[in-house]
């Protein structure tokens, strides 16, 4: 008899009855998984198989599965549904999740589906949909339990009962005036724990402040992160309470920002590991398009030393060396930069201080590794002057480098070009041209 350790997992099942073509055995297993266990199954999947894991499942679990999809996957299966079959979909989740659905679908669509919703869902949706979706107010679920601060804890308890259940993630109640704004918090463990006969007022919470509806995605990930938030009200410009974000939106954010950031450094937008050729040869052959440019810029420096090459041919197995050092302190700079802007750390306090901080850094690194250059191109060729001009142009270069790995991405922001995306290119065009330009030059100045 085999112990459960032994017993072949859910995944392995789903798999052996999709090999074999038992798709009945398949839906069983499907069923009994969990729509986030699902959703990763199928976006690790090749697309003839999502196609088929899709057709399998159960009408009550589709909704939930496909709302775990990463965006160009739902919207990719959502995309021939009719309005009406969007709209049972929608109404089976939360609402921002079903905001989320609804920003990706084309305008007229998306009017549609609302037009079919009850009146009191589909007003709830329009809230969240009036905000932009990397927002706090397109993250935000209007699914909450307020009170008012002159109640007792008593009265709390007895409101509490009266619902079949509590909104996810629901670790504090949200006590608002007559008028619906934002007053504080009342932690459900103090209702439980406290004497019933107290108020509301003497024992919430006003230290925390609600999130303005406009802030940023990224920056609510921040303060969740510092906060150690489990969930948090959003109000409008004039402190009404409009909803709450909890935890699990601020993971989807982060694993978002953490996706982008990645694929961002190869010069990618974000893309589907199993895409078809002909969907993923496009997106990446148009920053092939741009290094192919940024390289026949540096060769044309090169070109301008060719005399000097030829005199000199110890010139051509040495150059790649000071443009790829220069490469490599560079990219380390705006790897720096680049994660430094992510956690919300660069103000305009701190960013000349590291400009200067990175300078100095190739300063330094400069210094040592030009000596190492020297000595080692002195020994190799036996020429100390050549082992000189490598050396000078060593350091001019990581300077070089440190300042445009930490400049280039300030500087990007503000003209609101994505640094992850345009700076590795940038940074490496800047420190090949200057590699060659210095190195070359120098040579050209001494053998000329």
């Amino acid at each position: 008899m085999n112990s459960p350790a032994q017993l072949p997992s859910k995944t392995e099942r789903l798999e052996r009855a999709l090999r074999s073509g038992t798709l009945g055995d398949a839906a069983v297993i499907l069923a009994d998984m969990s729509p986030g266990d699902v959703a990763y199954l199928i976006a690790s999947s090749t697309p003839d198989f999502r196609d088929i894991l899709l057709g399998l499942l159960e009408h009550e679990q589709e909704a939930l599965v496909v709302n775990e999809l990463p965006d160009e996957l739902r919207s990719a299966a959502l995309a021939d549904r009719a309005p009406e079959v969007l709209a049972e979909i929608v109404e089976q989740l939360d609402d921002d999740d079903s905001a989320d659905i609804l920003h990706e679908l084309p305008g007229d669509v998306t009017e549609r589906v609302l037009a079919i919703m009850d009146e009191q869902y589909r007003q709830r949706l329009e809230t969240v949909l009036s905000f932009p979706d990397d927002s706090a107010g397109g993250l935000m679920s209007t699914d909450t339990i307020t009170i008012r601060a002159d109640l007792t804890l008593d009265v709390v308890l007895r409101y509490l009962r009266r619902h079949s259940e509590l909104p996810p993630n629901t670790d504090n109640l949200i006590v608002v005036n007559r008028n619906d704004r934002f007053v504080g918090l009342l932690p459900i463990s103090t209702v439980l724990v406290s004497d019933p006969a107290v108020s509301v007022r003497e024992m919430m919470i006003t230290d925390q402040q609600a999130i303005d509806a406009e802030v940023p995605a990224a920056e609510v990930a921040h303060r969740f992160e510092r906060n150690d938030w489990i969930s948090a009200p959003v109000v409008d410009a004039d402190g009404k309470l409009l909803g709450r974000i909890t935890i699990d939106d601020v993971v989807d954010v982060i694993m978002e920002e953490a996706d982008h950031s990645l694929t961002s450094l190869a010069g990618l937008a974000e893309e589907d590991t199993f895409a078809t050729v002909w969907h993923s040869a496009p997106r990446r052959a148009v920053w092939l398009g741009i290094n192919l440019g940024t390289a026949l810029l540096a060769s044309s420096v090169i070109n301008l030393f060719q005399d000097t090459i030829e005199k000199v041919v110890a010139l051509a197995v040495l150059m790649p060396i000071v443009a790829s050092m220069g490469g490599i302190a560079g990219t380390q700079s705006l790897t720096i930069l680049i994660r430094a802007m992510a956690m919300g750390q660069i103000t305009h306090r701190n960013q000349l201080w590291l400009v200067g901080r990175e300078s100095l850094v190739g300063v330094l690194n400069g210094c040592f590794w030009a000596l190492v250059i020297a000595a080692t191109t002195a020994i190799w060729f036996g020429d100390p002057t050549l082992g000189f001009i490598i050396a000078c142009a060593m350091l001019i270069n990581l300077v070089t480098a440190g300042v445009a790995g930490a400049g280039l991405p300030i500087i990007l922001r503000k003209l609101e070009i994505d640094p992850a995306l345009a700076g590795g290119v940038l940074v490496t065009t800047i420190t090949d041209v200057m590699g060659f330009l210095t190195f070359l030059g120098l040579a050209a100045l001494y053998y000329g």
